[in-house]
């Protein structure tokens, strides 16, 4: 079968995966709005860091789970990746629904954390392998935003249904559809693309922009995880970058609701600020992948850091729900900016041979945050309250884009700095 890179050509399996990614995207969405609510309303959870720490499990889980999704999609193809991430899945609606004790909450976000590592991690990589460098940031922008979008449709369905009903089950019925739906469309119409890379490999072939000119496809994993952690001073920027922005999102998702509860808002104005900050993210991707295209990767990555300090600064001189609302769109604005652009930056730099590979470092990095989040935002507001908290992770957030903008050098192919 002749086989050809590009959006346009493989736009048949670019949109259902583009689908999947919706579906994995919605399980997260389900527990935004509700979750922290349901730790200290219904399990009397009283400390912070004790409700963060479902984020925690569920960050640790997807980190790790980024990495092994990565490097074994490169040995034993994306599709058993995909698939195996979907059944973690299977269980989690129904935990989160009958749970007798908090523990048990923390255990089924174990479960979601591996379901968002492989699954999500798969779509990426495969996305990638079909596109090409061409339109890596257009792709990875469409994938983002598919996710993110259905991860403020989920809050703002189920923050809804909350509000009616009560915090559970009723919420997390739409979870089973969205696992069983996803598992099907994953293994019944989703094709495997690892054969994509060597058609890439052979178009590249002489290529040397990649991360400090290795080509070899025998790379070691360790070798890769150094050039993708330390070592190449992008690859670290793009890290670094990743983790502080989901210890951001940790917190929008762990502590705000905490917040705005405290400040008397409702369960339904608290779903609808819950929907705000995903919906402008995965919106806003739609056209921040095509501009890292078009602009590069750097610009974009410095000033989305930056514009999501501002969004939490906002956040804290806010009165009223207009003014939250405006400060939970600027964060998603500022995420969307990032978000495609670091993933797209990692897919000019690594090599095609051992590009999953970097990927899942990345990702591990990224989703620490999680974990780097819950502990220190948790702790931090067990400490000196919520507000300074709060100040504190805006402050570490705009440190992250004078990282960038200071030791990142531009990745996009048509603007690529020469190294020596």
């Amino acid at each position: 079968m002749n086989r050809q890179l590009g959006l346009r050509e493989n736009w048949e399996q670019f949109t259902l995966l583009v689908v999947v990614n919706a579906f994995v995207g919605s399980m997260v969405g389900l527990e935004r709005a509700i979750l922290p609510l349901l730790a200290t309303e219904e399990f009397g959870v009283a400390s912070t860091t004790a409700v963060l720490s479902f984020i925690a499990s569920f960050g640790l889980a997807k980190a790790l789970s980024n990495l092994t999704a990565g490097r074994t999609s490169d040995r034993f193809g994306r599709k058993r990746i995909l698939i195996t991430g979907w059944l973690f899945g299977l269980p989690v609606p129904l935990i989160l629904m009958y749970a007798p004790t908090w523990e048990w909450i923390v255990f089924a976000n174990i479960l979601l954390g591996i379901n968002q590592g492989l699954a999500w991690s798969a779509t990426v990589i495969m996305k990638i392998d079909l596109v090409g460098p061409r339109q890596r940031g257009l792709a990875m922008g469409l994938n983002e935003a598919s996710g993110y979008i259905a991860v403020s449709l989920a809050a703002l369905a189920s923050g809804y249904i909350a509000a009616t009903y009560g915090l559970r089950p009723e919420p997390f019925y739409l979870g089973v559809v969205f696992v069983l739906a996803g598992l099907l469309l994953s293994t019944v119409f989703v094709r495997d693309t690892s054969d994509f890379v060597a058609l890439e490999v052979e178009m590249d072939k002489g290529d040397t922009a990649y991360a400090g000119g290795y080509l070899d496809d025998k790379l070691s994993f360790s070798k890769i995880f150094l050039l993708t952690s330390w070592k190449d001073r992008t690859l670290f920027s793009v890290s670094q970058a990743g983790m502080v922005n989901n210890l951001n999102d940790g917190m929008a998702w762990g502590l705000f609701p905490l917040f705005f509860a405290i400040i008397g808002l409702s369960i339904s104005q608290i779903g609808l600020l819950a929907a705000i900050y995903p919906a402008v993210w995965g919106l806003g991707q739609l056209g921040t992948g095509y501009l890292s295209d078009r602009l590069g990767r750097k610009p974009l990555i410095s000033l989305g850091m930056f514009v999501q300090a501002t969004g939490i600064l906002m956040l804290l001189l806010g009165a009223h729900f207009a003014h939250y609302a405006i400060a939970m769109a600027v964060l998603g604005a500022g995420t969307a900016l990032v978000y495609p652009t670091l993933l797209a930056a990692i897919g000019d730099v690594a090599h095609p041979t051992w590009r999953a590979t970097s990927v899942g470092v990345y990702r591990l990095w990224r989703d620490s945050g999680y974990v780097v989040g819950a502990l220190l935002v948790g702790g931090l507001s067990d400490l000196v309250g919520m507000r300074w908290s709060i100040g504190i992770i805006a402050i570490l957030t705009a440190i992250s884009g004078f990282v960038v903008a200071i030791m990142m050098y531009e990745t996009l192919p048509a603007k690529r700095e020469k190294r020596a």
